[in-house]
């Protein structure tokens, strides 16, 4: 197993899936910290770790969960037509409704923050928290809303890693432990990059329709599914990690190149 996380792969695999569950995880901490803000001073900042605390231990029996449904790799029915074949297993279906369902959110996401972007903010503050109970309750609902993503993202990075589901079970694990102490150690630092460079966490949205899309892919080829003859294959890990760097790499460009001008100015 040290072999296995000691990898280029599972390194890169590592880096990449943290850094997302970072950017992906910016609105969590702020609907956390909209929660903590309704209660006394001193009562906040505690609100706030056990509400990111939480949100490690939610995120990471979520991943057994799914990481036991997608084990389940047999097929439970079959399609078979002239022109289609399908073996539909529920590892199949899981990872097809979960890239669904990453393009759908990511898609949405990214329309609500160009055109209402502080509508979700608005509702929350409107709630009315008076305990510390009610406050935790609060951020557990919002931390599971968040998981579900967070969840795919991370079968999305490191699903066929391995052939064995275990090793990348705690390679997932590593990375959400890792992002929710980063999380809790820098949220402030955090948030205001965020608030200076929007465009990192639409690029991170971004990021989540590829994964989407690649589910979907892998999807098709764990159901060795041919149309017309042709068959469906697994897209590469190495070309999603290429893509976020190269994207990042643009995005950093355009930092340096605005802040020069800025200067210059």
């Amino acid at each position: 197993m040290l072999e296995f996380l000691l990898s280029s792969e599972s390194i890169m695999a590592l880096l990449t899936l943290t850094f997302l569950e970072i950017i992906l995880g910016i609105d969590n901490i702020v609907f956390i910290s909209i929660a903590a803000n309704k209660l006394p001073e001193h009562q906040r900042s505690r609100a706030t770790n056990i509400g990111l605390l939480l949100a490690m231990v939610q995120r990471i029996l979520l991943l057994f969960f799914v990481s036991f449904l997608i084990s389940l790799s047999e097929p439970f029915f079959v399609i078979n037509k002239e022109w289609v074949h399908v073996a539909v297993s529920w590892q199949a279906l899981i990872l097809f409704a979960g890239g669904l369902f990453l393009i759908y959110k990511s898609t949405s996401e990214i329309r609500e923050k160009v055109e209402t972007p502080q509508h979700d903010e608005a509702n929350l503050k409107s709630k009315v928290i008076k305990s510390l109970g009610q406050a935790i309750t609060q951020i557990l609902i919002i931390d599971f809303i968040f998981s579900v993503d967070s969840i795919l993202t991370a079968v999305g990075m490191t699903n066929g890693l391995h052939p064995n589901t275990n090793y990348t079970l705690i390679l997932m694990i590593i990375a959400v432990v890792i992002s929710i102490i980063v999380m809790i150690g820098f949220a402030n630092p955090i948030r205001k990059f965020i608030d200076t460079h929007p465009s990192m966490q639409v690029l991170g949205l971004a990021f989540l329709i590829l994964i989407g899309f690649m589910l979907i892919t892998e999807a098709a080829h764990l159901s060795d599914t041919e149309i017309f003859g042709q068959t469906v294959g697994a897209i590469p890990k190495g070309y999603l990690y290429f893509a976020i760097a190269f994207s990042l790499f643009v995005e950093f460009l355009n930092h340096k190149m605005a802040k020069r001008t800025i200067t210059k100015n």
